[in-house]
Parts: structure tokens; C-alpha cells; sequence
């Protein structure tokens, strides 16, 4: 028998053997297809709910020292900012987030203002809470529109055109693309779940098939068969990768189905079939290194509960660079398209705001992904090479 005839007799096998348990493969195709582009799109949903909820309603605002400021309480309101008198102990209100934002108007603010100096406001909120965020933002570009509309008044009472206070006409010219503003909540999210869906797409059916067939005693019986190791673990890893890809083609039209029906969410993701023709570039790598890797993991482990433990930190490798890009956000280079998770975050992200991939970029990522799979790969070759793999308990 060929090699290859026994690479594809090895993955028929494991793919009817997993066949026979609908329950693991309802969890493996299913769970993440369905549950995914839920979660992402009911949050995208939500939030943009909440910033319309929040922006188009009247804001009641506690304000202290009312009485000193009525000018620029009446202008507030005028924005829907309304005054509202505040509770007795102002601090522990918004600690216990009963209020969301506050004003206080400081004790010489009337006088400050009869002798035409800056009288004090204070906006007072816990910057660490992002339910405050929209009503702060609101509160603070309607004090600064009063401020510039007061300093005029009060230049062009004195024959001074307002303009004088103003060298510099600053203005902006936004270069992001349509989908990169529209989808900043899902841009951040997205590339996780699609990397940790590649990544981890196969482990039901490889752990099954290397240390589930060890703990049933039924691995030895194969390797000791005629047929090349190598051509026995390329099985296995082949129809863990068609298990993978089932799961990732099915999560990637989740997305592009559930995008287009959702009202509005929908225009925040890239969702033509040319960009998910590309995610699935980028995410084929990822999910040849994961098959590979939990292969080699797996392999060595006397039972199914001490191969399902690399679960725990395998899990985690994904999430590395979406939080370093967080913490300490790097510009696009090179380099970082022949990172393993790295680069399929920035590709994925390229991808979701629409930017054009030069052919050298794709050459570097399919280089070093490829590379570091064959490598992955012959590990697991190797370690099925051992006589004592075979070998339980």
C-alpha cells in the first residue's frame, strides 16, 4: 500500500470514527459556527444600541452650586443637558454608579466671571467606568462649545474679532476606511475568535485519536500494521484539518450570514466573499500549526484527561498579541507577518478595514506559517516513531 493510500485510509477512519459520536461532532462543527458571530454580533449590537440610547436622550446631570451658573445651565439644557439637583453625598453616588457624571461649579465662579476671569467647573466621574464615557463626553463638548462662545462674545465687545484668538484653523482629514470606523469593536474581537477557531478547530478529533486511542488500547494494533508512521500521523492530522476546516468554513458563513441580516451591524464587517476568500488564506496556516502541534502534545499523553489539559494554555496563545496590540500598539511591519499569531492578527485586521496586502507580505506569512507547520509536523512524526508511544498505562 502506498503511502498516500494509507494516509487517506488513516483519515477515513478517524473521520467515521468521530462520526460515530454526534455529540462531539455537533460540539465540534456547530458550537463555534453558531455561538461565535452570536456573541460578536449581539455585542456589536448592544453597543451600538447603547450609544444611540445614551446620545439621543435627555442627560440628568447633578450639578453643585447650581445657583452660581444660570447662563450656562440654560445652555447646557439647550444641548439636553439637564441640572438636576445632587444627592447628599456626591462621591459615594458615583462610586456606588447611582450617577454617571456630575458638575460641580466651584464657590468663586460668579465672581470670577464679573472680573472676566476663567471661573472653575468641575466634571466629576470614574474615569474606569465605560458606562460614563458617552455622558462625560457629552457634558465636557458642551462646556467647552459655552467656553468659545463666551470668549467671543466677549472679544467682539471689546471690537476685537473672535477670529484674533484663533491663529490656526485646525482641521482633520480622516483616511481610515468606511469598515476600519464602523467596526473598531469588532476589529478587536474578530481576529480572535476566528485565530482560536483555526487554531483549535481539529482538537476534538485529534485528541481522540492520539491519546483516545491510547487509553483504549487500540493504538497499538496500528502501529504495529505494515504502514509507515509518518503516513499514519499525515492521517490523523488530515482529517483533524477536515474536521477544522468544516468548522472554519462553517464559522466564516456564520459571520457573513449573520452580518448581512443584522441591521446595521452588518455595514461594520467586510463581509464580501473576496475578504472571506482571504481570512480563510490566513486562517489555513494556523490551522495546519494547531493540528500539528496538539498532535505532538496529545501524542505523549496516557489518557484523554491529560491531553484535554494543554487545552488550558493553548487556549491562551491567541489571545497574545490581540492584547499586546492593546497595550502597546505597533505599526505594521514586515517582520510581524512571520510571527505565529502576530501576523494572522494583523493580516485579519488589514482584512477587516479593507487594506490591500502587497504580494510580499503574503509571501513572508505563507513562508514562515508553512514552515513552522512542516517543523510541527515532522515533531509528530518523530514522536510516533518511539516504541514506547504504543505502550499504555
Amino acid at each position: 500500500m502506498s503511502i498516500f493510500s494509507t494516509v487517506l485510509t488513516v483519515m477515513r477512519k478517524e473521520l467515521r470514527d468521530l462520526s460515530r459520536d454526534r455529540r462531539t461532532l455537533a460540539l465540534a462543527l456547530f458550537l463555534g459556527p453558531l455561538l461565535y458571530p452570536a456573541l460578536m454580533l449581539g455585542m456589536g449590537a448592544l453597543g451600538e444600541q447603547r450609544v444611540k440610547t445614551q446620545v439621543g436622550k435627555t442627560l440628568e446631570v447633578p450639578v453643585v452650586g447650581s445657583e452660581r451658573a444660570p447662563n450656562l445651565l440654560a445652555f447646557l439644557a439647550t444641548h439636553g443637558i439637564k441640572a438636576v439637583p445632587p444627592p447628599p453625598d456626591l462621591d459615594a453616588a458615583i462610586r456606588n454608579q447611582d450617577v454617571d457624571v456630575a458638575l460641580s461649579i466651584s464657590d468663586s465662579y460668579d465672581r470670577d466671571w464679573r472680573e472676566g476671569r476663567p471661573a472653575l467647573v468641575e466634571i466629576v466621574m470614574d474615569s474606569t467606568r465605560r458606562d460614563a464615557d458617552i455622558p462625560g463626553a457629552r457634558l465636557r463638548t458642551a462646556l467647552s462649545g459655552y467656553s468659545q462662545q463666551v470668549g467671543s462674545l466677549r472679544l467682539l465687545a471689546r471690537g476685537i474679532d473672535a477670529s484674533v484668538a484663533r491663529p490656526v484653523n485646525v482641521g482633520a482629514r480622516d483616511l481610515a476606511t468606511p469598515e476600519a470606523k464602523r467596526g473598531v469593536l469588532l476589529s478587536v474581537l474578530l481576529p480572535y475568535l476566528l485565530i482560536l477557531t483555526s487554531f483549535i478547530g481539529g482538537a476534538y478529533l485529534i485528541i481522540d485519536a492520539t491519546a483516545g486511542e491510547r487509553e483504549r488500547q487500540s493504538l497499538e494494533p496500528l502501529l504495529a500494521t505494515p504502514a509507515q508512521r509518518g503516513a499514519i500521523v499525515s492521517g490523523k492530522i488530515a482529517a483533524a484539518c477536515v474536521v477544522g476546516m468544516a468548522t472554519l468554513l462553517l464559522t466564516l458563513l456564520a459571520f457573513k450570514f449573520s452580518a448581512q441580516v443584522a441591521s446595521g451591524i452588518g455595514r461594520q464587517l467586510n463581509v464580501s466573499f473576496a475578504a472571506m476568500a482571504q481570512m480563510l488564506l490566513v486562517l489555513l496556516p494556523m490551522l495546519f500549526i494547531g493540528t500539528s502541534l496538539l498532535t505532538y502534545l496529545a501524542a505523549s499523553a496516557k489518557s484523554m484527561k491529560e491531553a484535554q489539559s494543554h487545552m488550558t494554555w493553548l487556549l491562551l496563545l491567541p489571545m497574545i498579541p490581540t492584547f499586546a496590540l492593546m497595550v502597546n500598539p505597533l505599526k505594521s511591519q514586515l517582520w510581524q507577518f512571520a510571527v505565529p499569531f502576530l501576523a494572522q492578527n494583523q493580516l485579519l485586521l488589514k482584512v477587516i478595514r479593507n487594506e490591500y496586502i502587497t504580494p510580499q507580505i503574503w509571501a513572508v506569512y505563507l513562508a514562515a506559517s508553512l514552515t513552522l507547520a512542516a517543523l510541527l509536523w515532522f515533531a509528530a512524526v518523530h514522536r510516533y516513531r518511539q516504541e514506547k508511544l504504543a505502550i499504555s498505562g
